[in-house]
């Protein structure tokens, strides 16, 4: 057990090169522990026992899924932990994005923060989020943006991916943003009057075509995506209206910014083109994920000693989510973690679906709920360790203002 006081730093046994990829095999093998490896071994347990006495009760909640705001407070005068409770589902595929083990994830580290701070006599609040809508409807900025982050001394969640269970992935993520491109042009007869027709479906291809040939130009990390609609078309009815809703990523949001300035001619001159008009409606961008350093390394300490090992490229780092908004407000932690997919059955595939509804998936997501919890009753007990959440916080903005 560690004889460390809350005020005290324990010396660190984690070795931040064990770094897993997808070649070093299935299984990676935890460490042993070493002395004084894991802050407050007693509250550790606690956290442990406590996700242990949940189990099937979590087990049965990924299928059962609410929105709501739960808070909790022992003493007074204690900083806030945030957790959040994402839930969400794909049209026709579910939980292709694991979203039922997100959700229980957030209620396990919430209750066990929670009983860690009665059976300890720890002073604490926190804060469950439940938060809907991060498949396409940017949810968690929508929160932001009305205040429900307020007060969070920092913020905890994490996000199922493919990999050997066991492994927890600590990479960031592709900044976002969303347009929805409309093109409005004059209807007419395809064979007998094509001449009075403008065609709004020739547009929103053209658009498609051009930014076919920006990519050349583009960086291999960045990504430009989207599909067409439309309505009433017919196949001897020139279309009047097309949409192309498209998503342009990068690995910041300043090189995001700069990739949709590149995009946003590749729509205007095909609306020139054809003689459509245009409309381009910027419906929202989410952030990377800047995943706080002193949090990270401490889910990295705990996993490495207790369950399994790190990696800092893999999880979600080419896709994106509303979280990365919550990582620019506040110090705040995201990690992926891996559970076992069948190959090419990885996010947003009714594999991956699948996958998620699997005993190994629901054990990895309580593994990695454990070291998030105990993250947390960290933040909220020890002020040299707040202090450097908020340190590398601030080091951070500098970072991204240099940029």
């Amino acid at each position: 057990m560690c004889q460390c006081s809350p005020d005290s730093e324990p010396k660190s046994t984690f070795d931040l090169n064990r770094v897993w990829r997808p070649d070093d095999g299935q299984t990676p093998a935890p460490l042993k522990p070493g002395p004084n490896a894991i802050y407050r071994e007693d509250i550790f347990e606690t956290i442990r026992e406590k996700i242990k006495e949940l189990d099937p009760e979590l087990r049965e909640l990924s299928l059962d899924i609410h929105a709501w705001r739960a808070t909790y407070e022992v003493g007074s005068g204690g900083r806030t932990i945030g957790v959040n409770s994402e839930m969400d589902a794909l049209k026709g595929i579910g939980h292709a994005c694991g979203h039922n083990l997100i959700g229980i994830s957030g209620v396990a580290v919430a209750i066990a923060i929670r009983a860690a701070l009665e059976k300890h006599n720890l002073s604490g609040k926190i804060v469950l989020l439940g938060t809907p809508a991060e498949e396409g409807g940017s949810g968690k900025v929508v929160l932001l943006e009305k205040g429900a982050y307020e007060g969070m001394a920092a913020c905890l969640m994490c996000h199922p991916a493919p990999g050997p269970v066991g492994s927890v992935s600590l990479s960031s993520c592709l900044a976002l943003e969303r347009l929805i491109v409309e093109y409005h042009g004059h209807t007419a007869h395809a064979a007998l009057s094509p001449w009075e027709g403008k065609n709004a479906l020739d547009a929103a291809v053209l658009g498609y075509n051009n930014i076919s040939a920006l990519r050349q130009q583009l960086r291999p990390t960045h990504r430009v995506h989207g599909i067409f609609e439309g309505k009433d078309w017919a196949p001897n009815i020139i279309p009047d209206y097309a949409k192309f809703i498209c998503y342009v990523r990068a690995p910041t949001v300043a090189q995001m910014q700069e990739t949709v300035k590149r995009v946003i001619p590749c729509f205007e001159a095909a609306a020139l083109a054809t003689g459509c008009e245009l409309k381009i409606d910027r419906s929202g961008a989410t952030g990377d994920l800047r995943q706080n350093k002193a949090l990270g390394n401490e889910v990295a300490n705990i996993v490495l000693n207790k369950h399994g090992a790190i990696d800092y490229q893999w999880g979600i780092s080419s896709a994106s989510t509303d979280f990365g908004n919550i990582t620019y407000a506040l110090p705040s932690l995201h990690p992926g973690f891996a559970i076992p997919t069948e190959v090419d059955g990885g996010n947003h595939t009714l594999a991956f679906a699948k996958a998620a509804a699997t005993a190994e998936s629901h054990k990895a997501t309580l593994d990695v709920s454990e070291a998030l919890a105990a993250t947390g009753v960290r933040v909220l007990i020890d002020d040299d360790f707040f202090a450097k959440v908020q340190q590398t916080f601030k080091e951070d903005q500098i970072l991204r203002e240099q940029s």
